[in-house]
């Protein structure tokens, strides 16, 4: 769901449609088929269920709608509408939440477009029809989607000509950190199998940087793309790629299918953040500054304080359940309550279900030699401190469920950055203190990428990510994630 660079598509022909060729194209184009397919049949499961909702078994009696009419005309609506928003667009397809957010545009526009259509023209179609239709639909398709993705993100992983092979021209430090990066997240698509770097560098550098081959200079690119099978040109900072150099290499491209991106210095920026503008010629990227404070604020809020009081009065059968068997497990209090740090600096008490025995700061000095983590924090796999309660709490994250409270509280959000200790905010430098500018949450991109098994500085990169970059929406794509984490208990320890 998080991209660490921003490749900014090209134009490489004079014609906008004309077929692209390739393995991974085609697996592409097959892809959005199977998403078409997919969106019809979950659409028209949609408007069965909202018709047999609304009328049962039965014709609706005393109605001149002709309902055998508008159900196919409704599904037919709705794929064009998806249509129309772009949702089928493979530059937005398996990455980051645009899609998810089409989709829901999508939808949400066409409900507002009959509605309005039906008052005006004074059609009586079943509101109950059409309500539980949408309902339905809208749940259908982002759940369709997901489930479409993790089979695409696994194809990609796997490998299996899934992924675009990419060819990457640039200066040696910018072409390894571009590897590095699309490298740190097979699942996005793109499979680095070579690399242009400068005449200049090619006598003192090997014909390798790393384990990426090295097939040419900037003299030879379109040469170098087609020699190794490449499918994607991508161009990140070099003093000698000037303008009229990257355009002319755009030229070179027309009509060969290979596509030209460009990898600008900008990093961990999401899309909605970012907005291209032509200015005399020069297409500029426009960021827009991160969100700390305003409406959207608000609703998070609200938001988070709603769900928090509705969660624990459904989970109090649960939390009962589990308060028992850590006081019958092992000796000592059912909750543990920790100093952490939260927005502004501000210190809270962050309320777990105890998972450890009594003494278990007493024994931490003995086992900082084990640590099997970098940074700041400490994390053993097999913590002997652990009781046989807590770890079965630790592997279904059932021990955090008490952190509904301090979300109620307004000390915590539903999704943020992790809750540090006071003393590694203490050895905070002053990029890593920008953690601390939002409310940190029960879950978040780190608990849906790996959990404990991520490294320190991974852990950093995703909360600053989601500090300069959160969303509504992307909040409720992580906590869909969440559920999967948990289930598979992946980096649970």
């Amino acid at each position: 769901m998080t991209s660490a660079t921003l490749l900014t598509p090209a134009s490489t022909s004079s014609k906008p449609d004309e077929p692209r060729s390739g393995p991974a194209r085609a697996r592409e184009r097959a892809y959005v088929r199977s998403l078409v397919v997919l969106d019809t049949t979950v659409l028209t499961v949609a408007v069965l269920v909202g018709y047999v909702a609304r009328f049962g078994d039965e014709a609706p009696g005393g109605s001149k709608i002709p309902y055998v009419l508008v159900a196919p005309g409704l599904v037919l609506a709705w794929l064009v509408s998806l249509r129309v928003l772009r949702c089928y667009d493979d530059r937005v397809l398996g990455y980051g939440a645009d899609e998810y957010r089409r989709v829901s545009t999508a939808s949400l526009r066409l409900a507002g477009g009959i509605a309005i259509a039906g008052y005006i023209a004074d059609v009586g179609v079943s509101r109950g029809f059409l309500g539980i239709s949408f309902a339905v639909g809208m749940l259908g398709l982002e759940v369709a989607r997901f489930a479409a993705r993790k089979r695409l993100h696994r194809a990609r992983s796997e490998g299996a000509g899934w992924s675009r092979k990419v060819l990457v021209v640039g200066d040696t430090a910018h072409v390894l950190e571009l590897v590095h990066t699309l490298r740190r997240e097979p699942y996005a698509g793109y499979q680095v199998v070579g690399a242009c770097i400068p005449d200049a560098l090619l006598a003192p550098v090997a014909q390798r940087l790393g384990d990426v081959p090295v097939v040419g200079s900037f003299r030879g690119i379109p040469e170098a793309a087609t020699a190794i099978g490449a499918d994607t040109v991508a161009v990140t900072a070099s003093g000698e790629l000037t303008a009229t150099r990257l355009r002319r290499l755009g030229w070179q491209l027309e009509g060969t299918g290979i596509d030209l991106v460009v990898a600008p210095a900008l990093t961990d920026v999401a899309g909605p953040r970012i907005h291209t503008r032509p200015v005399a010629g020069l297409p500029l990227i426009h960021v827009e500054a991160p969100e700390f404070r305003g409406a959207r604020k608000l609703v998070k809020g609200f938001v988070d304080r709603a769900v928090s009081s509705v969660a624990l009065t459904l989970l109090l059968p649960l939390l009962a359940v589990v308060a028992l068997a850590i006081k019958i497990d092992s000796r000592g209090p059912v909750l543990f309550r920790q100093t952490r740090v939260g927005q502004g600096g501000r210190e809270f008490g962050v309320y777990k279900f105890r998972t450890m025995v009594i003494n278990a700061d007493a024994l931490l000095a003995a086992l900082a030699a084990r640590n099997e983590t970098d940074g700041l924090m400490f994390k053993m796999r097999d913590d002997p401190r652990v009781t046989r309660v807590g770890r079965l709490l630790r592997k279904w994250s059932l021990d955090e469920l008490p952190q509904l409270v301090n979300v109620l509280l307004g000390h915590m959000s539903l999704v943020g950055p992790r809750p540090p200790l006071p003393s590694e905010v203490a050895r905070y430098d002053g990029d890593v203190a920008r953690r601390l500018l939002v409310k940190p949450g029960m879950t978040g991109l780190w608990q849906v990428s790996g959990r404990s098994d991520l490294s320190w500085e991974d852990g950093i990169r995703l909360d600053l990510y989601y500090v300069e970059n959160w969303s509504l929406t992307a909040d409720l794509t992580i906590l869909w994630k969440t559920f999967g984490a948990v289930v598979n208990s992946r980096g649970a320890y």
